[in-house]
């Protein structure tokens, strides 16, 4: 891999994304590479932590939540900005890494496998498939089975 200067963190804010986000401000800040906090606004909707039900993330949540990211990147010593792109989130992080010239993407995975997996998609994979460079995939917390 050559001289990286711009790492684009793919984040949701979620909790399952909080060790890609770790991940990328200790590179950027060991690379000192410039960090690009990067957050989808999509038509879909993901689940809410305290109920299960389906809700769609708002403009200014994911704004707020990609400045929390950005303000510990600082305070680590690293260069940050972010942007909230609209789409897909897939198509969004790769059409984002593309017109920010990103030398890497660091993107989470919620961890799912199997029939799960296949049914919802994945928006990690899809970046894999489907980016123009390095992609990094950490996955994020695992949660316990509810019985």
């Amino acid at each position: 891999m050559g001289h990286i200067e711009i790492i684009l963190l793919a984040t949701d804010g979620s909790a399952a994304s909080e060790p890609a986000s770790e991940h990328a401000i200790d590179l950027a800040t060991q690379m000192n590479a410039r960090l690009l906090v990067v957050s989808v606004l999509g038509s879909g909707s993901r689940p809410s932590e305290a109920s299960g039900e389906a809700v769609p993330d708002s403009r200014d949540s994911l704004t707020t939540k990609a400045q929390m990211i950005v303000q510990h990147a600082r305070a680590a010593g690293a260069d940050a900005t972010f942007l909230v792109w609209e789409g897909d989130a897939g198509e969004g992080i790769v059409a984002a890494a593309d017109s920010e010239n990103a030398d890497l993407i660091v993107v989470g995975s919620h961890g799912r496998s199997g029939v799960s997996r296949f049914l919802i998609g994945s928006v990690s994979d899809y970046v894999v498939r489907h980016a123009h460079c390095p992609v990094m995939v950490v996955r994020g917390k695992t949660e316990a089975p509810k019985h």
